[in-house]
Protein backbone atom coordinates (compact mmCIF):
# COMPACT_ATOMS: atom_id res chain seq x y z
CA UNK A 1 0.00 0.00 0.00
CA UNK A 2 1.23 3.50 -0.85
CA UNK A 3 0.06 6.58 1.09
CA UNK A 4 -0.93 9.41 -1.25
CA UNK A 5 0.79 11.76 1.19
CA UNK A 6 4.13 11.33 2.96
CA UNK A 7 2.84 13.51 5.81
CA UNK A 8 1.19 11.45 8.55
CA UNK A 9 -0.55 14.62 9.73
CA UNK A 10 -2.70 14.47 6.58
CA UNK A 11 -4.22 11.28 7.99
CA UNK A 12 -5.15 13.05 11.22
CA UNK A 13 -7.11 15.94 9.71
CA UNK A 14 -10.89 16.33 9.60
CA UNK A 15 -12.74 16.73 6.32
CA UNK A 16 -16.38 16.89 5.21
CA UNK A 17 -16.85 13.15 5.58
CA UNK A 18 -14.39 12.44 8.39
CA UNK A 19 -15.88 15.11 10.63
CA UNK A 20 -14.41 14.14 13.98
CA UNK A 21 -14.78 17.68 15.30
CA UNK A 22 -18.41 16.69 15.88
CA UNK A 23 -19.01 16.40 19.62
CA UNK A 24 -20.81 13.05 19.32
CA UNK A 25 -17.78 11.56 17.56
CA UNK A 26 -15.46 12.81 20.28
CA UNK A 27 -17.71 11.51 23.03
CA UNK A 28 -17.98 8.06 21.42
CA UNK A 29 -14.20 7.88 20.95
CA UNK A 30 -13.70 8.73 24.62
CA UNK A 31 -16.31 6.16 25.64
CA UNK A 32 -14.59 3.46 23.59
CA UNK A 33 -10.96 4.33 24.26
CA UNK A 34 -10.75 6.64 27.25
CA UNK A 35 -9.80 3.86 29.65
CA UNK A 36 -7.31 2.23 27.26
CA UNK A 37 -3.61 3.06 27.07
CA UNK A 38 -2.44 0.62 24.39
CA UNK A 39 -2.76 1.82 20.79
CA UNK A 40 -3.62 -1.64 19.48
CA UNK A 41 -6.41 -2.01 22.04
CA UNK A 42 -7.84 1.35 20.99
CA UNK A 43 -7.86 0.30 17.34
CA UNK A 44 -9.53 -2.98 18.28
CA UNK A 45 -12.22 -1.25 20.34
CA UNK A 46 -13.10 1.14 17.50
CA UNK A 47 -12.98 -1.59 14.85
CA UNK A 48 -15.32 -3.86 16.79
CA UNK A 49 -17.74 -1.01 17.50
CA UNK A 50 -18.00 0.02 13.84
CA UNK A 51 -18.11 -3.59 12.64
CA UNK A 52 -20.65 -4.86 15.17
CA UNK A 53 -22.71 -1.91 16.40
CA UNK A 54 -23.17 0.06 13.17
CA UNK A 55 -25.43 -1.69 10.66
CA UNK A 56 -24.49 -2.06 7.02
CA UNK A 57 -27.44 -0.44 5.24
CA UNK A 58 -27.81 -3.34 2.80
CA UNK A 59 -28.04 -5.84 5.65
CA UNK A 60 -31.05 -4.05 7.10
CA UNK A 61 -32.54 -3.17 3.68
CA UNK A 62 -32.48 0.54 4.49
CA UNK A 63 -33.20 3.35 2.06
CA UNK A 64 -31.10 5.87 3.99
CA UNK A 65 -27.82 7.13 2.53
CA UNK A 66 -25.42 8.29 5.24
CA UNK A 67 -22.18 9.90 4.21
CA UNK A 68 -20.29 11.67 6.98
CA UNK A 69 -19.00 9.96 10.08
CA UNK A 70 -21.39 11.98 12.25
CA UNK A 71 -24.38 10.86 10.16
CA UNK A 72 -23.29 7.24 10.37
CA UNK A 73 -22.99 7.49 14.14
CA UNK A 74 -26.31 9.32 14.48
CA UNK A 75 -28.31 6.80 12.44
CA UNK A 76 -26.18 3.76 13.33
CA UNK A 77 -25.97 2.65 9.71
CA UNK A 78 -24.09 3.15 6.46
CA UNK A 79 -22.72 1.34 3.45
CA UNK A 80 -19.06 0.30 3.43
CA UNK A 81 -17.77 3.74 2.41
CA UNK A 82 -19.72 5.51 5.12
CA UNK A 83 -18.66 3.04 7.79
CA UNK A 84 -15.03 3.59 6.76
CA UNK A 85 -15.55 7.32 7.36
CA UNK A 86 -16.74 6.67 10.91
CA UNK A 87 -13.87 4.29 11.62
CA UNK A 88 -11.39 6.92 10.44
CA UNK A 89 -13.06 9.73 12.37
CA UNK A 90 -13.11 7.89 15.69
CA UNK A 91 -9.42 6.98 15.51
CA UNK A 92 -8.26 10.33 14.11
CA UNK A 93 -10.02 12.06 16.98
CA UNK A 94 -7.66 10.29 19.41
CA UNK A 95 -4.53 10.86 17.31
CA UNK A 96 -4.21 7.60 15.37
CA UNK A 97 -3.58 8.11 11.62
CA UNK A 98 -6.16 6.40 9.39
CA UNK A 99 -6.63 6.41 5.62
CA UNK A 100 -9.23 5.24 3.13
CA UNK A 101 -8.70 2.34 0.72
CA UNK A 102 -10.73 0.84 -2.11
CA UNK A 103 -11.14 -2.46 -3.93
CA UNK A 104 -12.75 -3.40 -7.25
CA UNK A 105 -14.63 -6.65 -6.63
CA UNK A 106 -17.10 -8.80 -8.51
CA UNK A 107 -20.76 -8.42 -7.55
CA UNK A 108 -21.07 -12.19 -7.47
CA UNK A 109 -18.81 -15.16 -8.09
CA UNK A 110 -18.02 -14.33 -11.73
CA UNK A 111 -17.16 -11.18 -13.70
CA UNK A 112 -20.38 -11.63 -15.71
CA UNK A 113 -22.31 -10.06 -12.83
CA UNK A 114 -20.25 -6.88 -13.05
CA UNK A 115 -18.10 -5.14 -10.47
CA UNK A 116 -18.50 -2.97 -7.39
CA UNK A 117 -16.26 -0.53 -5.59
CA UNK A 118 -15.70 -1.48 -1.94
CA UNK A 119 -14.40 0.86 0.74
CA UNK A 120 -12.23 -0.01 3.74
CA UNK A 121 -9.45 1.53 5.86
CA UNK A 122 -5.72 1.48 6.50
CA UNK A 123 -4.41 2.26 9.98
CA UNK A 124 -0.87 3.38 10.76
CA UNK A 125 0.78 1.44 13.59
CA UNK A 126 3.25 3.87 15.11
CA UNK A 127 5.12 1.27 17.13
CA UNK A 128 5.78 -0.83 14.00
CA UNK A 129 6.07 1.97 11.43
CA UNK A 130 3.68 0.32 8.99
CA UNK A 131 0.14 0.46 7.64
CA UNK A 132 -2.39 -2.35 7.95
CA UNK A 133 -5.74 -2.61 6.18
CA UNK A 134 -8.89 -3.27 8.21
CA UNK A 135 -12.43 -3.79 6.92
CA UNK A 136 -15.20 -2.87 9.37
CA UNK A 137 -17.99 -3.51 6.85
CA UNK A 138 -19.82 -5.74 9.33
CA UNK A 139 -20.51 -9.44 9.64
CA UNK A 140 -23.52 -11.28 8.27
CA UNK A 141 -24.32 -14.82 7.12
CA UNK A 142 -21.80 -14.55 4.28
CA UNK A 143 -19.19 -12.22 5.79
CA UNK A 144 -16.96 -12.77 8.81
CA UNK A 145 -14.11 -10.39 9.51
CA UNK A 146 -11.95 -11.03 12.58
CA UNK A 147 -9.78 -8.29 14.00
CA UNK A 148 -6.08 -8.70 13.28
CA UNK A 149 -3.10 -6.34 13.20
CA UNK A 150 -0.53 -9.08 12.65
CA UNK A 151 -1.88 -10.27 9.30
CA UNK A 152 -4.36 -8.88 6.81
CA UNK A 153 -7.75 -10.56 7.31
CA UNK A 154 -10.04 -9.04 4.70
CA UNK A 155 -13.43 -10.56 3.86
CA UNK A 156 -12.75 -10.18 0.13
CA UNK A 157 -9.11 -10.60 -0.91
CA UNK A 158 -8.87 -9.40 -4.52
CA UNK A 159 -8.86 -12.26 -7.03
CA UNK A 160 -6.80 -11.08 -9.99
CA UNK A 161 -7.96 -13.98 -12.14
CA UNK A 162 -11.50 -12.53 -11.95
CA UNK A 163 -10.39 -8.99 -12.73
CA UNK A 164 -10.61 -7.86 -9.12
CA UNK A 165 -8.19 -5.17 -7.97
CA UNK A 166 -6.73 -3.73 -4.80
CA UNK A 167 -6.23 -0.03 -5.37
CA UNK A 168 -2.93 0.48 -3.60
CA UNK A 169 -3.29 4.14 -2.67
CA UNK A 170 -4.12 5.05 0.94
CA UNK A 171 -6.20 8.22 0.63
CA UNK A 172 -6.39 10.88 3.30
CA UNK A 173 -9.89 11.87 2.16
CA UNK A 174 -12.37 10.41 -0.35
CA UNK A 175 -11.37 10.96 -4.01
CA UNK A 176 -13.44 13.55 -5.90
CA UNK A 177 -15.18 11.14 -8.36
CA UNK A 178 -16.40 9.08 -5.44
CA UNK A 179 -17.62 12.18 -3.60
CA UNK A 180 -19.56 13.33 -6.66
CA UNK A 181 -21.26 9.95 -7.05
CA UNK A 182 -21.99 9.65 -3.34
CA UNK A 183 -23.62 13.09 -3.18
CA UNK A 184 -25.85 12.50 -6.19
CA UNK A 185 -28.25 10.01 -4.60
CA UNK A 186 -30.52 10.11 -1.57
CA UNK A 187 -32.21 6.71 -1.61
CA UNK A 188 -30.04 3.60 -1.37
CA UNK A 189 -32.78 1.39 -2.78
CA UNK A 190 -33.43 3.56 -5.81
CA UNK A 191 -32.82 1.91 -9.18
CA UNK A 192 -30.64 4.91 -10.02
CA UNK A 193 -28.45 4.60 -6.91
CA UNK A 194 -24.97 5.20 -8.30
CA UNK A 195 -22.92 3.58 -5.52
CA UNK A 196 -22.97 -0.19 -5.46
CA UNK A 197 -21.75 -2.01 -2.40
CA UNK A 198 -21.02 -5.36 -0.85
Amino acid sequence: MHPESTELTDYLKPCTYIDFQDIAIQQKADELCGSLSDEHEKIKAVFEFVRDDIFHSADIDSERVTRSASEVLQYREGICFAKSHLFAALLRSIGIPVGLCYQRLTKDTTPDAGYVLHGLNAVYLSDENRWVRLDARGNNAQVHTPFSLTEERLPWPARKELGETDYHIIYSSPPLPFVQAFEAYHNRKSDEFGITEL
